[in-house]
């Protein structure tokens, strides 16, 4: 049970920024439609925010799996072997 001796893992997950990205953005948008009575007229400019750094998240390119640790932990435990 359990690992096995020679396969070496990193959980890119504990690795990973803590806090996440728009957190801030959706706070102030909700504390503004709480504030408001969900009135989203007056809240416009905080949501246009949120939306931009949601949008902003999206574009961000994705990583691509040739440069991750695990992809060269493996690589590295195939020569060794």
């Amino acid at each position: 049970m359990g690992r096995k001796a020679g396969l070496i893992r990193v959980n890119p997950k504990k690795l990973a920024p803590a806090g996440k990205p728009c957190l801030k953005e959706m706070v102030t948008f909700l504390n503004c439609l709480a504030l408001n009575h969900d009135s989203d007229e007056k809240c416009v400019q905080t949501r246009n925010a949120m939306y931009a750094c949601v949008e902003a998240q999206k574009t961000q390119a994705k990583k691509n799996p040739y440069k991750t640790l695990n992809y060269h932990l493996q690589r590295l435990s195939k020569g060794i072997k």
